[in-house]
């Protein structure tokens, strides 16, 4: 029996917040078009918060000390990665690693090339921090097993490799680890990032972890075909594990071959890049390469399989520990709750050094739960700080993805990062028509438990594993886990109502009218993206005829009868009202409404494009799609085809939808 059975199951509501979060979101559409009540998911019986506008709360993302506000806040800062406010209780500023990653980017390779500090492979600055501090699996056998009392197994690529070829590769993630941009070009480059050459330096491993999956506990899971091959540092002191995915059989292979295709292989390692382009907090991607052989799989789980051509992404990010790597050895018992603590320890020491640094002298407590309960205070136990951190982080980044439309797909515990990174991009898909029941992945269609709508409360649930996890190891009280949980709700709504005010080019937030805007778009199966980019378009004139109203908006207003048109006009008159009250100079309004609203996002049909072209030998559209999604705000003259409307051809199966098949 694991030792979660002895943990007080979590007392805290999430009705409220269930309630909060969802009429943000969706609560004024329509049931009709609205998430049914069989797509809604099992929330554990959590306790509710108490909301007290005068605590002082602790930065998740910059760490001062900042007064805690419901109001809203008043954008100073473009692209949904670095959000900066102004309460009316004080200064609010969340900047993400991916922003930090790209303000450090900026003239980096010129500076690097100043100080002669760009490297070949070989001059890697490695530091084996995970291998080095953790326990290790004590067998070096890669047969499919239970490994006990670890968090990884030593292990190396063993994927079959025959003149492999470099599909792609990214500059940008080079800059992070200072390589030299020749470094691409060298004849044995794909040999060494497909594992059939070692990687100077490196010392590989899969990570050991478990997982919920479709809110199952799932046991063991691990890396199954991903290997790491190390740590590397890089000239500003920063820490970044590169990876290897489709490399070989580990441990934790189960009965998988530990290989990947070309087909999810370009999805992931082109959607690591896009989201990067977009500012949302992300794991990246140095490369791709082919392996020259074919791999066998059955993409629609009917019993039809096929070969596919075999590939390997090199996967770039400051951790990949996720959930599950904690939960695993919550699930073992007793003997195993003191790696949850060494584990916790490491990840703090490494990725938050800030709450190590705190002092009593900062004063940050709260209170939390029920009437009567103690206080949290944060500075006596870095654990509760950290945990509210992660809570926080998740909340940021999953409200980034609703600004963009972006839906992960997969929402396990095994695949929500620790950082608060999008990580595992699987049968991921953006929104076409605005549908909040959307969900990209086949499996996922019974339930819709990972549908758009879904994805703010099982960030939450999952969230709930986690602090159950560290109460499991007490390292957190209930009161501490009820904080944490209360944090991502105040978070989330702070984050989203910020985002989708700076969508519209408001000046505050405004429940009704931006309600009432989802409500038309569901309705009328509106492009989420292409809308929001033509709306900077608008005039804040209140003179405009009323026939004249949408002809901005005629390009995603398709086919709408007279009823409908009214119904729209109706809005537009309210939403220019708005902007004619907040006196923002049009052209002002819309390069700021363009710095958020993407023209280019990754649309499934855009990937399975570069696909077919890949699997013919043809790379060149990968590469192209590589650069235009890296630059999503800019108009790219030239470009324009990557913005366009889904044809008919993208709505068949394998390319609207798909399978965890890859």
């Amino acid at each position: 029996m694991p030792h979660f059975s002895s943990v007080p199951s979590h007392r805290f509501s999430i009705a409220a917040y269930s309630k909060t979060l969802y009429s943000s979101l969706f609560a004024l559409l329509p049931c009709s078009i609205s998430c049914s009540s069989q797509t809604s998911i099992s929330i554990p019986p959590l306790r509710s918060p108490l909301w007290n506008s005068e605590t002082r709360v602790y930065s998740s993302w910059r760490h001062r000390l900042l007064p805690a506000s419901r109001d809203r806040l008043h954008l100073r800062r473009g692209r949904l990665g670095c959000l900066v406010g102004e309460g009316s209780c004080g200064l609010v500023s969340m900047e993400t690693s991916v922003e930090k990653v790209a303000s450090a980017e900026d003239g980096g390779e010129e500076r690097a090339r100043q100080n002669g500090a760009l490297l070949k492979l070989e001059e890697l600055n490695w530091d084996h921090s995970f291998v080095r501090e953790l326990p290790c699996d004590p067998r070096s056998d890669i047969m499919p097993r239970e490994v006990l009392h670890a968090c990884y197994s030593k292990v190396s690529p063993s994927a079959e490799v025959e003149n492999p070829e470099l599909v792609a590769w990214s500059d940008s993630v080079a800059k992070l680890l200072d390589l030299e941009p020749n470094e691409f070009q060298r004849p044995d480059f794909p040999l060494i990032f497909s594992g059939a050459l070692p990687l100077s330096g490196g010392l590989s491993y899969a990570q050991c972890y478990g997982g919920h999956q479709f809110g199952v506990w799932a046991g063991q899971l691990g890396d199954g075909r991903a290997i790491t091959l190390g740590e590397v540092l890089n000239s500003r002191g920063e820490r970044w594990e590169l990876q290897l995915k489709g490399a070989g059989k580990t441990p934790y292979s189960r009965f998988a071959d530990g290989l990947a295709v070309l087909r999810s292989s370009i999805r992931e390692f082109l959607c690591s890049e896009a989201m990067n382009g977009l500012g949302i907090p992300t794991t990246r991607a140095l490369c791709l390469v082919t392996t020259g052989k074919s791999v066998s799989r059955d993409m629609f789980y009917d019993g039809n399989s096929k070969d596919e051509p075999g590939a390997i992404v090199c996967r770039v990010a400051q951790s990949f520990l996720r959930i599950g790597s904690f939960q695993i050895h919550a699930f073992r018992g007793k003997e195993d709750l003191d790696i949850i603590h060494t584990l916790a320890d490491y990840t703090i020491r490494h990725h938050f050094p800030h709450l190590e640094k705190m002092s009593k002298s900062e004063d940050i407590s709260f209170g939390a739960g029920l009437e009567g309960s103690s206080a949290v205070d944060l500075t006596s136990n870095k654990y509760a700080a950290w945990s509210v951190e992660v809570a926080e982080r998740t909340a940021s980044l999953v409200a980034g993805w609703q600004g963009v439309g972006f839906t992960h797909g997969v929402l396990n515990t095994d695949n929500m990062s620790v950082l608060g990174l999008s990580i595992d991009y699987g049968p991921f898909g953006f929104l076409d028509a605005f549908d909040p029941s959307y969900t990209p992945n086949t499996t996922d269609l019974p339930g819709r438990r990972y549908c758009f709508a879904n994805q703010p409360d099982v960030g939450l649930w999952n969230i709930a594993q986690f602090t159950a996890t560290l109460s499991a190891a007490n390292l957190i009280s209930q009161e501490e886990v009820n904080y944490a949980m209360e944090r991502y709700g105040i978070k989330f709504m702070d984050e989203y109502q910020s985002i989708m005010t700076r969508k519209l080019g408001l000046s505050k937030y405004n429940k009704h009218l931006i309600g009432k805007l989802l409500n038309n778009m569901a309705v009328d199966k509106v492009d989420y993206t292409n809308f929001f980019r033509l709306l900077s378009n608008i005039k804040a004139d209140p003179k405009t005829p009323e026939d004249e109203l949408l002809i901005p908006l005629k390009a995603v207003l398709l086919d709408i009868g007279n009823e409908r048109k009214q119904a729209w006009i109706s809005w537009m008159q309210t939403y220019i009202e708005e902007l004619v009250s907040s006196g923002i100079p049009d052209e002002q309004r819309k390069a700021a409404m363009n710095s958020v609203n993407p023209k280019y996002i990754l649309r499934n049909y855009l990937c399975q494009t570069a696909i077919d072209t890949a699997e013919q030998g043809d790379y060149e559209e990968v590469r192209r799609l590589l650069k235009v999604m890296e630059n999503p705000y800019d108009e790219q003259p030239g470009m324009e085809k990557y913005a366009r409307l889904p044809p008919a051809w993208a709505y068949r199966p394998g390319v609207c939808m798909l399978s965890c098949s890859s």
